[in-house]
């Protein structure tokens, strides 16, 4: 199985980007999208000046509880910027989403309370609300988190999805929203 298909295999459709999409970032936007691979792990990051955008985190389901997604994130954060990454809410029907927030919350990432964002899915053509977790050790606020969300959404999310996808992507600010 190649990268891809163990990604839409783990990730729900609404929260998948195409292959296309993904293909393209990783060639056309090389200097900021990344895909990081090993036999047991496969990371889909942004790297920008200040902060790391994570698109898609997996590891296999045989390598779990090992220990791989915390090196994963120790590498992370051994780059001193400030980590952010969407989760779906909780679902009671859906066991993963209760275990990934617990990893992250392991890991020390907080919510975004403040950010309302509605991600908007592409290939299903559907918002999904999702929740914006960070990692940081300085002093960033949470409206810096949600300028850089401004920039993942509009520089990663919504890259050339008019050619890949033939529609127009909503303006920021439909779906990601500051709240006070």
């Amino acid at each position: 199985m190649n990268w891809y298909e163990k990604l839409n295999t783990y990730f729900p459709v609404n929260e998948m980007k195409s292959k296309l999409q993904l293909d393209m970032l990783m060639l056309e936007k090389d200097e900021h999208y990344v895909k990081d691979e090993g036999e047991y792990h496969i990371v889909m990051y942004a790297e920008f000046d200040t902060y790391i955008f994570i698109d898609f985190i997996w590891v296999s389901e045989k390598a779990r509880g090992k220990g791989i997604g915390h090196q994963l994130m120790e590498k992370f954060k051994a780059k001193n910027k400030t980590i952010i990454l969407e989760v779906e809410p909780i679902n009671e029907e859906e066991p993963d989403t209760e275990k990934r927030l617990r990893f992250y919350k392991r890991e020390g990432f907080q919510y975004a309370k403040p950010i309302d964002y509605q991600f908007q899915s592409f290939i299903s053509n559907e918002l999904v609300k999702m929740e914006i977790l960070y990692w940081t050790n300085s002093a960033t606020s949470e409206w810096a988190i949600y300028e850089n969300m401004k920039e993942v959404y509009n520089e990663i999310h919504s890259y050339k999805v008019e050619n890949i996808y033939g529609v127009t992507p909503k303006p920021v600010s439909e779906v990601l929203n500051f709240k006070n």
